[in-house]
């Protein structure tokens, strides 16, 4: 029997109608473990649902996620409702999904939760332990695969934003079994050989399982230990690893991580030029200000007469002193005049002027008499006259 060739659409449109004859595929209830997923910009959902042992691809439409009361995740358990189909173009059959429901969480999802709210409870996300990015670091440590387009992505964003620094690749193995300890392994050999100034931790992106490595925790402590700073661009922008969490700076991608590790000369050099421009303009401002202050100043009437200033206060401080002077010898003429009364006022109340007239004082012993009854006879007694004294006796 000769068999004659048919195209590979012919043979995809003639598996295509098998399936579409089967009567089980048209209405399909499956469940199963979510990975792969992915959130269209046009709206629609692809992902992959899977088991222990096989896995198929799925799609939802627009039109149909708009019923969903949840965001799904990989690693989510769910059942889905839906139809087989085969997709011409690309040969494959996939799952086209009408309806989807939660059913549960799946293992690696749930281990991701459990470990996220266990090193979240030893302090390993704190913002306090986060380490600042060096402004000009002079070497990009690198732990990621030697292949690829991140390694490429990373040097080529780089050695465009600085030219001058220098890129130190660490291989690492980005998935797979014993990747996570060959990663903590490259952090620690960095930091305690001093490798570089700042560390980018990178892969592309993948599933849940092909970034689990960067979700273990023996990678989180290496982090979280590391005295070098961590930049992590793990995945593409939704994905969130535990990695993201400890490292001192997470980037969406591992080209932006490039970026916020190394300062872009051409914008370091604008800034120091447009600085240098405002420097340059604000001196000759200030020089065109402090120079009319000195014109201003050298045309004051202080500094084309200095001694005005001094003459002035001369003329005051003449009108001062003969004002004290005046002060002075009115006071001394107003004491005067009040001494020669009071002088008058005393010698008029002294006891000499008593004496002038005829009248003595009697003395006994340094003391007055002034009675009669104090006098006894034979008692000596000094009188004292206003031109001398004498002695008599009491008879």
């Amino acid at each position: 029997m000769e068999l004659n060739p048919v195209s590979v659409t012919d043979l995809n449109k003639y598996i295509k109608n098998i399936i579409a004859g089967d009567e089980n595929l048209e209405a399909v209830l499956v469940k199963g473990e979510i990975s792969n997923f992915k959130h269209h910009y046009t709206g629609h959902m692809y992902f992959t649902l899977k088991d222990e042992n096989s896995l198929i691809k799925c799609i939802m439409f627009k039109t149909y996620t708009a019923s969903l009361n949840f965001v799904p995740k990989d690693g989510m358990k769910v059942i889905l409702f839906g139809s087989v189909s085969v997709f011409e173009r690309d040969g494959v059959y996939q799952i086209y999904c009408k309806s989807m429901q939660e059913d549960g969480m799946g293992s690696l999802y749930k281990a991701y939760e459990e470990l996220k709210k266990k090193l979240e409870l030893d302090g390993l996300f704190d913002e306090a332990h986060k380490k600042k990015i060096p402004f000009m670091p002079k070497i990009i440590g690198v732990l990621t695969s030697n292949t690829g387009a991140v390694i490429r992505d990373i040097i080529n964003v780089s050695t465009r934003r600085n030219p001058n620094v220098y890129i130190r690749l660490y291989p690492i193995p980005v998935q797979g079994t014993g990747a996570a300890k060959k990663i903590a392994d490259g952090i620690k050999f960095m930091n305690e050989n001093k490798l570089a100034d700042v560390l980018i931790l990178a892969r592309g992106g993948g599933s849940l399982e092909d970034l689990w490595p960067f979700n273990e925790e023996i990678v989180a402590r290496s982090i979280y230990e590391s005295n070098l700073p961590i930049i992590s661009a793990v995945g593409h922008e939704t994905d969130f690893t535990i990695a993201d969490f400890v490292s001192d700076l997470r980037a969406p991608t591992p080209s932006a991580a490039a970026e916020l590790a190394v300062t872009d000369i051409s914008e370091l050099e604008y800034s120091l030029s447009l600085y240098k421009r405002r420097l340059k303009n604000a001196l000759k401002r200030k020089t065109e200000i402090m120079k009319l202050r000195y014109e201003k100043c050298m045309n004051s009437r202080v500094y084309r007469n200095p001694y005005q200033k001094i003459n002035d206060l001369s003329i005051v401080l003449d009108g001062y002193i003969k004002s004290m002077e005046n002060n002075i010898t009115k006071k001394v003429k107003d004491n005067r005049i009040t001494a020669t009364k009071l002088i008058t006022k005393l010698d008029t109340l002294s006891p000499l002027k008593t004496l002038i007239r005829g009248y003595s004082i009697t003395e006994y012993n340094g003391k007055i008499i002034t009675s009669s009854k104090d006098l006894k006879k034979d008692m000596k007694v000094n009188l004292k006259f206003h031109d001398g004294n004498s002695e008599a006796i009491i008879l």
